[in-house]
């Protein structure tokens, strides 16, 4: 990305070893993120450049000499964030604060937006995938490097329970993902924020009981007549825009609890809502790679299909006008096949 609004597919030095901890990973599948559209309309213009993508699947090239949990041939996939499985966040199981951690697209680490990818502290990074290349399940595979562990972090930090009532503010991937997610941890009542009819029925196909469609103040009534007066219990924001932050804390329910997870893309936040109901504030980046290999089993035995938020697929040649279609809302997510 060389500014907003211009992505440029180019050739660039291969990948590769560097460091012990390294695995080179040939890269099948990638993904577009919604958090990739940020810069897409803001960024200043740049003369180098900055490789993208954080979300991606492959096979194992080769490793570096410290690397056992992966070998070359390994179909893997990879966190959105690189960690070592060993600093003291990473067994907190808190593994996006890794002393040691990174994000990809970051130095001198390459984007996963590319055919190929060096993947530091690839031992305790990487997940190996017991199936194929190819498989059919790799939309829901991939979905598991970011939004649907992020859906899942809003879900958790929100404090969804069995027969409680969550509302999701957004209705993009990681919304979607995040009514997968309340689904799962068997919310009785979930109340999806949003106004997109795509959207809207993906979401309801997921478990979203209700759809409010309006915004500001009229959005905070219409979830408090849908809870009895009282608010949500658990709500995941799922946005990171002031306004949808702001509908966040109101929406809850006095002593209930918020899961934000929307990348903040202002510095001013109204905490003081939070304050005066006791509501309780989590979220930030995900420890995806904490959440894979709990969320892995549901999805090769079928249970959540969060593959479904990808509703277009395409070649590298077509990125740039993926992220055109993805910022113009033309589509949820977009799949990159290598």
């Amino acid at each position: 990305m060389y500014g907003a609004g211009d992505v440029r597919v180019e050739n660039v030095p291969d990948a590769h070893l560097m460091d012990p901890t390294d695995a080179l990973v040939r890269v099948t599948r990638a993904a577009i993120c919604g958090s990739d559209l940020w810069p897409y309309k803001t960024m200043p213009d740049e003369d180098a450049g900055r490789r993208m993508g954080h979300e991606f699947i492959g096979v194992v090239e080769a490793v570096g000499t410290d690397v056992r949990a992966v070998k070359a041939g390994d179909v893997v996939v990879s966190p959105f964030l690189w960690s070592d499985g060993t600093c003291v966040f990473c067994r907190e199981g808190l593994q996006s604060e890794c002393l040691h951690g990174g994000r990809y697209g970051s130095d001198d680490v390459d984007g996963g937006q590319g055919e190929a990818v060096r993947v530091p502290q690839a031992e305790g990074t990487l997940v190996v995938l017991p199936v194929g290349e190819d498989d059919a399940l790799m939309p829901s595979l991939l979905a598991l490097s970011d939004v649907m562990a992020t859906g899942h972090h809003a879900a958790v930090t929100a404090k969804v329970a069995p027969g409680k009532a969550a509302a999701v503010v957004g209705d993009g991937a990681v919304g979607l993902c995040g009514v997968v997610a309340a689904k799962r941890l068997g919310a009785e009542q979930i109340i999806l924020l949003g106004r997109h009819p795509d959207r809207i029925a993906l979401a309801q196909e997921f478990g979203a009981t209700d759809i409010v469609s309006e915004r500001g103040a009229e959005a905070v009534e219409r979830v408090r007549e849908l809870t009895g007066g009282l608010g949500a219990d658990s709500v995941l924001e799922c946005v990171g825009l002031e306004q949808a932050v702001a509908t966040a804390l109101e929406i809850a329910r006095p002593g209930g609890a918020v899961g934000w997870v929307g990348v903040p893309q202002e510095e001013t936040t109204p905490a003081s809502i939070a304050f005066w109901k006791n509501v309780s504030i989590g979220g930030g980046p995900a420890p995806a790679r904490g959440y894979l290999e709990e969320l892995l089993p549901d999805v090769l035995e079928g249970r959540i299909e969060p593959g479904r938020v990808f509703d277009r697929t395409g070649s590298l040649d077509d990125v740039p006008d993926g992220y055109r279609a993805m910022n113009d809302r033309e589509s949820i997510k977009f799949l990159i096949e290598f």
